[in-house]
């Protein structure tokens, strides 16, 4: 895979960070600007706007004195989550729900969901229910496939979990998921 493929690959598995980004630009541009409109208004001799700035740097020094300590625990607690979620923006590697299928040729992204509902094709034929009967779930590592057998009639659950892995290694994805099959102890009435 050349460097563009696999950069491109790379943008469509991981999120952005954009978004985060401009917000926290963004509220650093408001506040630097409103800083200097106060200092401009008292440099000017003027009517502060909002609060001049030696005094508010002064309560902030002296910042336990005069305000209630619930109120100063709910703004350190709301400060300590917005920092949190900050950093684990930034920390975390923030994947999205899709698979590589692998080819020299070009670069193929798929969805989960789109996975998903071909697996769960692949598990429906094999166990010979409904499409409501089954459900796939895909993580990053496995493939967790739920079926609930009709009432009477017995599922082989080896035949579905090779179904399953048949349509797996087929498809090529990386990394390539394990296969876990989850038959149901109940069984659906009427289907």
């Amino acid at each position: 895979m050349s460097k563009s493929i696999a950069r491109a690959v790379r943008r469509e598995m991981h999120s952005s960070r954009a978004i985060l980004s401009g917000v926290a630009a963004v509220t650093v541009t408001i506040i630097a600007v409103y800083c200097l409109l106060e200092s401009a208004l008292r440099a000017l001799d003027q009517p502060p706007w909002l609060a001049d700035p030696l005094t508010a740097v002064q309560r902030l020094a002296d910042l336990p004195a005069g305000m209630p300590t619930p109120l100063l625990g709910v703004l350190g607690a709301v400060a300590a989550l917005i920092g949190l979620i900050f950093f684990l923006n930034a920390v975390l590697p923030g994947k999205r729900a899709r698979h590589v299928i692998a080819d020299d040729r070009i670069a193929v992204v798929a969805d989960d969901e789109v996975i998903a509902s071909a697996l769960a094709r692949s598990a429906r034929l094999a166990a010979g229910v409904t499409q409501e009967q089954v459900l796939v779930v895909i993580s990053r590592r496995t493939v967790l496939v739920n079926v609930r057998p009709t009432s009477g009639i017995p599922i082989d659950e080896t035949s579905v979990l090779t179904a399953v892995q048949q349509e797996v290694e087929s498809m090529a994805l990386e990394p390539q998921p394990e296969v876990r099959i989850n038959l149901a102890a109940t069984g659906v009435i009427g289907v």
